[in-house]
């Protein structure tokens, strides 16, 4: 089956329809390097689930974790101070 590039359309709605996303998709989604992403889920509990050897998300569950200060630099320092 051939697919035309005229067939490929991302769009970034499609983030939002409840489908799991990547990595790099988190990353572009919240403008954010990998590095720091893998740094939020080792420290500060991003929802993540691991599938073999890749990160999935929910975007969903990616806003609410930002909405409830997740990504917050405030954080930081408190765990600092811990």
């Amino acid at each position: 089956m051939r697919i035309y590039q005229s067939e490929v359309v991302v769009l970034p709605e499609t983030i939002h329809n409840g489908r799991w996303i990547s990595l790099q998709e988190v990353c572009d989604y919240l403008g954010v390097k990998r590095h720091t992403v893998m740094r939020w889920i080792e420290q500060r509990g991003m929802p993540a689930s691991k599938v073999g050897k890749l990160w999935r998300f929910k975007a969903a569950d990616i806003d609410e974790w930002v909405k409830r200060g997740g990504a917050s630099d405030e954080q930081e320092g408190v765990n600092e101070q811990a």
